[in-house]
């Protein structure tokens, strides 16, 4: 006894639009697609970055800054570090004043040489006493005098050299505080001119992915239009393009439709094949 079976089958304008849609995803499928359009990219470093880096990493500069100032701190320190404080002028000044002394105690040997004449002892060993005496503390008073200007002199030209020693410590601290304000002040500029590029690059890959996907995403609408009209029930396209995709998330997006547009096809093909 034959078997007699029934099979609904669509409308011809349906097979029709079944068989455009599987012709246009072969075509369309057929050359891979150039990826290289939309790849990731960084933006490289802006001038100011690398100027900024240049200066943070040239010895002299960013590195070892401080180093001529402790250099300089340490010529004023030390035994001799008061030296070249010392007033050019000093031996001048020591020079007048025992000059003016020496004026002043011969004027006292010549009032002792006077008195011995009123008192008639003029060459006389009372007078040699009072010469002798008289001598040897003018010249303590004199040793002591110049001793006392050589003293003066070495103190302020050591507190000189503290001061100068103390400021060179300063700026051997305060250099590289400036040139690492310079360094951060470049790189931040150089920061924002950085991402401005990278921004600019994010949008044209972007704008070139979606015009790379277009006709992907205009077929997995038409897909969608097929299905509805040959099942009848409201299709729902949902769109693959979603901003800043992952290349996995793109991947995936393209594997997604493909399948779905070759099931519908290959559904299509076997219900012809059955009619």
């Amino acid at each position: 006894m034959a078997v007699q079976q029934t099979q609904m089958l669509p409308p011809q304008y349906v097979e029709d639009l079944q068989k455009d849609l599987g012709t246009q995803l072969t075509a369309l499928t057929a050359a891979p697609l150039d990826t290289s359009k939309f790849a990731p990219t960084v933006a490289g470093q802006d001038q100011a970055q690398r100027d900024a880096y240049t200066m943070a990493t040239t010895q002299g500069q960013g590195i070892g800054s401080f180093a001529p100032y402790i250099t300089q701190a340490g010529a004023y320190s030390g035994p001799s570090g008061y030296q070249s404080f010392m007033s050019p002028y000093q031996q001048d000044v020591i020079d007048a004043t025992l000059q003016e002394y020496d004026t002043q105690a011969a004027q006292g040997l010549q009032g002792i040489a006077d008195l011995a004449t009123r008192t008639g002892n003029l060459s006389g060993g009372r007078e040699g006493v009072m010469r002798a005496q008289y001598q040897n503390k003018s010249d303590l008073n004199r040793a002591l005098l110049q001793s006392g200007l050589l003293q003066q002199g070495f103190t302020q030209a050591n507190q000189l050299a503290n001061q100068a020693f103390g400021q060179q410590q300063a700026l051997a601290q305060q250099v590289p505080q400036l040139y690492g304000a310079d360094v951060n002040t470049l790189r931040s500029a150089g920061a924002g001119q950085q991402a401005q590029a990278q921004a600019e690059a994010d949008a044209l890959r972007e704008a070139n992915r979606l015009e790379a996907y277009e006709p992907y995403e205009r077929l997995g609408f038409q897909q969608t239009g097929v299905a509805s009209i040959a099942s009848g029930a409201p299709g729902q396209y949902q769109s693959m393009v979603t901003p800043n995709p992952t290349p996995l998330q793109t991947a995936l997006g393209i594997a997604s439709v493909g399948g779905g547009l070759l099931g519908n096809y290959g559904d299509y093909l076997r219900g012809k094949n059955t009619r």
